[in-house]
């Protein structure tokens, strides 16, 4: 029986565009240093540079950033040894420099970008809670029409940032994140200890105005709701890139 002829192609290029990506700043969380999943940035990086498009690195506070130590694959014990794309990205001559310095996101304009995306990790269950400004930079992103994408832990944001007229980004919205199930596979492996005082998803679920959804734990799943896209965990980097880049050129 012959089996089907399956072809696909893609644009080589697509329109440029300039996309802001927010990492948090380092922090400590039940004494231990951490900073950003790696994979969170760099996945959508990578993709993003294959697409044409324009990527500059930012964090709250501005400064030297890091990669969360689990998630290096050039650190002794690295749950992701063979990450190639993190470990390309730290050792190129340009963009592992990125890192170093960032500017802090009071140093940028919204109208010179087209899309904002945040990448989770230990760092912002710390971070971004009480962070009004960084708050304020994701509303000014989504109400000046521009597309805003997070990841795991960066979904927290969805949280507590408000629009401008009081309500919260996430009100009508369905969007995914680090799940429930997933922080429980953390507790475990942490020998019981608790991570963290609130998790996104129950808290998500307290506000009857938006959707919440999740799969099972490790699975790629990303949404895209109009201009809001978020994928559940590192896993879904790619997933989430995709829906970016549709998003970012279907209209052209």
């Amino acid at each position: 029986m012959n089996q089907p002829v399956l072809r696909r192609t893609q644009p080589y290029k697509y329109p440029e565009k300039r996309i802001l990506y927010v990492v948090s700043n380092p922090a400590t969380l039940k004494g231990f240093p951490v900073g950003f999943f790696a994979e969170e940035l760099t996945g959508p990086f990578y993709e993003f540079l294959k697409a044409g498009f324009k990527v500059d690195i930012v964090s709250p506070k501005g400064g030297k950033v890091a990669f969360d130590g689990f998630s290096d694959p050039s650190m002794e014990g690295s749950l992701y040894p063979n990450d190639l794309v993190s470990l390309g990205f730290s050792n190129h001559k340009e963009f592992g420099k990125l890192l170093e310095q960032t500017p802090s996101i009071q140093d940028i304009q919204v109208k010179d970008y087209d899309a904002v995306c945040v990448a989770g990790g230990g760092a912002p269950l710390v971070t971004f809670k009480d962070d009004a400004a960084l708050h304020q930079i994701i509303a000014d992103f989504y109400e000046q029409g521009k597309v805003v994408g997070m990841l795991c832990h960066g979904t927290s944001l969805l949280l507590w940032t408000k629009l401008s007229d009081g309500t919260l980004l996430a009100d009508g919205k369905t969007w995914t994140g680090y799940s429930d199930a997933e922080e429980e596979m953390n507790i475990q492996a942490a020998g019981g200890i608790k991570i963290n005082e609130y998790t996104i998803e129950s808290e998500a679920k307290k506000n009857p105005n938006t959707r919440f959804e999740a799969k099972e734990p490790l699975r790629p799943f990303a949404i895209r709701d109009g201009r809001l896209i978020t994928g559940q965990q590192q896993h879904s980097s790619d997933l989430f890139a995709e829906l970016v880049i549709e998003a970012l050129t279907e209209s052209n």
